[in-house]
């Protein structure tokens, strides 16, 4: 098994940051890495030559989407891959596990690789409903060797907390 890091970068690093991040990283022996700049930032990061996911992707190729970026799009810019099912996205912006389904499945019929998130918020945590939520939220993915499915806890992101199952 290949040990992958999968460094999301939020909305942070615009492009020349980006140029100037890249140029001096050194990624780790033995392990994969792969960049998640923000959507201005994805040439610069492609043009590093390193390993680039986007942070969202849409199911469509195109389509009056305000906002979307198609699998389609990413390919042609040099992106080899997408985040879906991120839980800001669940949480700010009313993702769903359906449409985290979707985005997964286009993507990955596009030829782009996949990072799926799952986790649960605390409340589901403190209920004891972790599993039962992590089982619906993996099961509506598509099997696929180009998917990974990472354990992301809402309860978890920016708390410092250690996230075990």
């Amino acid at each position: 098994m290949t040990l992958l890091i999968a460094a999301n970068w939020k909305m942070y690093k615009g492009p020349r940051e980006t140029r100037e991040f890249l140029d001096r990283f050194e990624p780790p022996d033995g392990v994969d890495v792969v960049v998640c700049p923000p959507y201005p930032s994805l040439r610069a990061a492609v043009e590093s030559g390193r390993p680039v996911y986007a942070q969202n992707v849409h199911w469509e190729n195109e389509g009056a989407y305000t906002g979307e970026v198609s699998p389609a799009m990413l390919i042609e810019l040099g992106v080899r891959g997408s985040i879906v099912g991120h839980s800001e996205r669940r949480q700010y912006f009313g993702e769903t596990d359906e449409t985290t389904a979707k985005r997964a499945a286009a993507a990955l019929a596009a030829g782009l690789g996949v990072i799926a998130c799952v986790g649960e918020t605390e409340e589901q945590r403190e209920a004891g409903e972790t599993e039962d939520v992590l089982r619906r939220q993996v099961g509506v993915l598509p099997r696929h060797n180009g998917l990974v499915i990472a354990y992301e806890p809402v309860w978890a992101i920016g708390t410092g907390k250690t996230a075990t199952p």
